[in-house]
């Protein structure tokens, strides 16, 4: 008898459900990349845009932490709705819609309040549609597996905030630094927003109801476990551990390790390399799932191996910039993890009907963390860039311990 005759067949039925599952993620994958496209576009010219039209220091910080805050402050109350609702589709549909109407108008803003106001109305609808766009994607976890599925998203994103800011700086190299080449950057991220709403459309033609791809049980609703609230507490820690890019290139352009030019370009290699750590983190995720475990190991392990990002970034300078690129590389590994399987340990461990809130809370508490650790870390380097490099090492060292110890705290439901 060959090994073809004993080989166990394939059911069918698992195959398709399987393959729809795949498809479905790789459709709001394409969303994602889209989306960013247009959003990392818009973020990349905003600083200069500012500029242009006049707006002091305090102005471009004012922008942009406003629209931060409303960007993560207001995740919870949509993540609520999304579970209430159940319209995932309406609200993720609502949220991208915002990205056709804000940015573009970007191009007739004329003034710096006007902006505050083009990327506050942004950011309101990364709010609203965050969470139940997460909450999509974990559906499809039980048959292709929840770190697969979110970093199929991830690396799709990723090229997306790659494509980005290189089609404002191609835009703005042929109209030049002006109003009216920031204008037309803006007009031209219309068309990947509006390629975002397309794709969406389609998406929810061919999966009106897409918690017909979860297979797992609904599990009680009502309370987010022990599990789930330690997990938490850990997200907080890295998030205050993990830096900013802007804190993280100022020290290079101040130190001289990179010029102005270079920055953007190693950012655009930090992606790329998000991008493909990503997928080797879902494939990692998804095997320690299929042992029986929730998975946080493997958060915890990427977490704890970036915890030498800071001192090695903080540490470097003209003489050493080796030092840079391998604390580049680690931060980039970290910070992938958090966005990756970071999110599907959610789907892993929390029942699909409460995902959407459990979404919109661990996002507030990444929003809320990372906030209050920028300024920490800023304020450290301030003084004395070590302090700085010991407290972002020593808060990811305490988070991927917590989330570890996630592992061991009481279930209240198997979720996927």
């Amino acid at each position: 008898m060959t090994q073809a005759d004993t080989a166990k067949p394939v059911d069918p039925g698992k195959a398709a459900a399987h393959a729809r599952a795949r498809h479905f993620v790789i459709l709001l994958g394409w969303v994602s990349l889209f989306a960013d496209l247009c959003y990392e576009g818009m973020r990349g010219a905003l600083g200069g845009y500012l500029a242009v039209l006049g707006a002091s220091a305090t102005a471009v910080g004012l922008v942009a932490g406003t629209g931060e805050a409303i960007g993560y402050g207001l995740r919870y109350v949509s993540g609520a709705l999304a579970d209430r609702t159940q319209r995932y589709w309406g609200l993720t549909i609502a949220g991208y819609a915002t990205n056709l109407v804000a940015v573009p108008l970007l191009a007739l803003a004329g003034s710096w309040p006007m902006v505050a106001v083009l990327v506050g109305l942004e950011r309101l609808g990364k709010a609203v549609r965050s969470p139940a766009k997460s909450t999509l994607t974990s559906f499809a976890a039980s048959d292709l597996g929840a770190g697969k599925a979110f970093a199929i998203n991830e690396a799709m994103d990723q090229i997306g905030g790659l494509a980005g800011p290189l089609v404002v700086a191609g835009i703005l190299a042929w109209r030049g630094e002006t109003v009216s080449g920031y204008a037309w950057a803006f007009c031209v991220l219309a068309i990947p927003a509006a390629i975002t709403i397309a794709v969406l459309l389609r998406a929810r033609r061919l999966y009106p109801d897409p918690r017909s791809l979860d297979t797992s049980s609904p599990g009680d609703k009502g309370a987010l476990g022990p599990r789930y609230k330690l997990y938490l507490v850990g997200v907080a820690l890295v998030a205050i551990g993990l830096a900013d890019w802007p804190l993280l290139a100022y020290h290079l352009q101040k130190t001289h390790v990179l010029s102005g030019q270079w920055l953007p370009v190693a950012y655009s290699a930090a992606m790329a390399v998000d991008g493909v750590a990503a997928l080797v983190a879902g494939n990692l995720f998804d095997r320690d799932r299929a042992r029986g475990r929730t998975g946080a190991g493997i958060v915890a392990a990427f977490v704890l191996g970036g915890a030498a990002y800071a001192p090695l970034v903080l540490a470097s300078s003209g003489d050493a910039p080796y030092l840079a690129i391998a604390g580049i590389a680690l931060w980039s590994i970290t910070r992938s993890a958090t966005e990756s399987i970071g999110k599907a340990l959610i789907a892993a461990i929390v029942p699909r009907g409460e995902r959407g809130r459990a979404y919109g809370l661990y996002y507030l508490v990444w929003g809320i963390a990372w906030w209050g650790g920028s300024l920490l870390l800023g304020a450290l380097y301030d003084r004395d860039r070590t302090f700085a490099s010991v407290a972002a090492a020593s808060a990811l060292v305490a988070g991927a311990v917590v989330v570890a110890l996630s592992s061991r705290a009481r279930a209240t439901t198997t979720a996927v």
